[in-house]
């Protein structure tokens, strides 16, 4: 991950709306959740809750799956796992020792 890739997907979750978002998709593991789940769990407005995942998937946070007329969002581990790798990758290289 480069450094433009990690500004986005960490501007991205710098949102309180988002970062909740987020964090229900990850706890609710490989699956996801459908859309109306989400916006029912974290009581959000439709229109909130479609601008706030929409960028969560232009930061590749999130990919949204369609079956039949359910709409659901699935976490991309790879990406989160991803970008705490780039915020670690040069921990206490400065330490003398």
């Amino acid at each position: 991950m480069n450094l433009d890739e990690a500004a986005k997907t960490l501007k991205e979750l710098g949102h309180p709306h988002r970062l909740t978002i987020f964090k229900r998709l990850v706890r609710s593991g490989y699956a996801g959740l459908p859309v109306g789940k989400l916006t029912e769990e974290l009581d959000m407005p439709n229109s909130s809750m479609t601008h706030h995942i929409a960028s969560l998937v232009s930061a590749g946070l999130i990919i949204q799956e369609r079956e039949g007329r359910i709409l659901r969002c699935v976490p991309q581990y790879q990406r989160l796992w991803d970008v705490i790798d780039f915020l670690k990758e040069e921990c206490c290289m400065d330490e003398e020792g």
